[in-house]
C-alpha cells in the first residue's frame, strides 16, 4: 500500500538527528516540521530568513508576518530568530546546513535532481535550491515515485533543466526508500512500503538501480 504524503515525510523525519540544522524544501517536504520525533531539538531553517521554524500553525496561532520560503505561514520554536536572506544563504553556503529534504520532478540513476522548473510553465525562479544541493552536507528527496501520468520520476537522465549534479543521497516515495551507493553511483532500495514489491519498483523506474539483500517494509 503506497504512503500518502504523510507517510513519506513522517519516514523522512526518522533521518533527523538531534541537534541538526535542517532546510525543508516547498511543498511535501514542509511537513516534515509537523513529524519532528518528541524531544529532539532540530534547528529549522527556510531561504527567506528564519532559523527555527516549528510545526504549521492552528488557526488560533497564524501569524501572516510569519513564512516560510513558499510564503507559508509557520511557526516559531523558543529561541527562533530572523535575519536577512544574504544571511541565510552564507549559512547555506557556507556548509552550516547538514540535511535539506527537498521536492522532485526527475531525479537521475546518477543522483541528479531536476525540481525548479518544467520549461514552458510560469514559474517564480529556483530559489534556495541550486544552492542546497551544492552546499548541504545531506541531501533527501521526498516525492511520489510517478507523475500524475504515471511516468516514472526516478529515470537514466533527466530531461527537465537541472538543479544539481550527483547531489542526491536518499529518495523517499510513495513505494519505497532508496539510499545512493557512492562507489556504484545507483541508488540502492533498501525499505519497500506495506504490500509493495520489488517488480512494482522495477515496474515503476526506468533508472538502473540496485536492490538490498533484506529488504525491510517501512515502518511509517
Amino acid at each position: 500500500m503506497p504512503l500518502d504524503r504523510n507517510g513519506i515525510t513522517r519516514r523522512a523525519a526518522r533521518e533527523l538527528q538531534d541537534g541538526f540544522y535542517v532546510n525543508l524544501g516547498i511543498g511535501m517536504p514542509t511537513l516534515v516540521a509537523n513529524h519532528v520525533p518528541d524531544g529532539m531539538t532540530v534547528w529549522l531553517q527556510s531561504e527567506n530568513g528564519l532559523l527555527g521554524m516549528g510545526a504549521f500553525p492552528t488557526e488560533e496561532e497564524v501569524d501572516a508576518d510569519l513564512i516560510n520560503a513558499g510564503k507559508q505561514t509557520v511557526t516559531g520554536v523558543s529561541g527562533h530568530s530572523f535575519f536577512s536572506s544574504a544571511e541565510s544563504f552564507e549559512m547555506i553556503r557556507g556548509g552550516h546546513i547538514d540535511l535539506a529534504i527537498l521536492g522532485a520532478m526527475e531525479v537521475s540513476q546518477e543522483g541528479d535532481i531536476a525540481n525548479w522548473m518544467i520549461p514552458g510553465k510560469m514559474v517564480k525562479g529556483m530559489g534556495g535550491a541550486m544552492d542546497l544541493v551544492a552546499g548541504v552536507r545531506r541531501v533527501i528527496v521526498t516525492m511520489e515515485h510517478t507523475n500524475k501520468r504515471g511516468d516514472p520520476k526516478i529515470i537514466p537522465a533527466c530531461t527537465l533543466p537541472l538543479t544539481g549534479l550527483a547531489c542526491i543521497d536518499m529518495i523517499i516515495t510513495d513505494l519505497c526508500v532508496m539510499e545512493m551507493d557512492p562507489d556504484r553511483r545507483r541508488f540502492r532500495v533498501t525499505e519497500l512500503a506495506p504490500e509493495v514489491t520489488a517488480e512494482e519498483i522495477r515496474a515503476k523506474t526506468t533508472a538502473e538501480i540496485l536492490f538490498a539483500d533484506d529488504l525491510r517494509t517501512i515502518d511509517a
